[in-house]
């Protein structure tokens, strides 16, 4: 059986991503392999343990990516949205705005979104139900 085990998006600033992913959702480096072109950075959540995120840095490039039409997003769970759309906010992330997901009149989750300093959509969801 197959276990899902790390996702992997390219950034052109290490430290700035890092800084990121630290302060936005408390992901820290597991480990860092350097290559002579590049690097592979592992971050996730020491509480947590289980999957990664990989970033990958490569050396001398300073073009942002093109993320195209075909990224879609990464995706966390949290114990109170409220409380961590507040706090990015506050840590000047500029998230979007809280939205109630329904299916008729059905909760099908609570969430918003924030880019990283690359662009990239997280998608921070209201831990219940389907996100438990």
């Amino acid at each position: 059986m197959a276990k899902l085990v790390h996702s992997m998006i390219r950034v052109i600033d290490e430290a700035r991503s890092l800084d990121f992913y630290r302060r936005a959702f408390g992901l820290q480096i597991v480990d860092r392999i350097e290559f002579p072109e590049f690097a592979l950075i592992y971050l996730n959540d020491p509480t947590t343990g289980g999957f990664e995120l990989e970033l990958t840095v490569n050396f001398g490039r300073t073009q942002p990516y093109d993320l195209g039409d075909g990224y879609g997003h990464l995706a966390v769970v949290v114990d109170d949205v409220d409380a961590e759309h507040a706090r990015l906010i506050a840590a000047g992330f500029a998230p979007r705005k809280l939205v109630d997901f329904k299916n008729g009149d059905k909760l099908v989750g609570r969430f918003f979104f924030v880019a990283d300093p690359d662009g990239y959509q997280i998608e921070v969801i209201q831990q219940g139900g389907r996100f438990g």
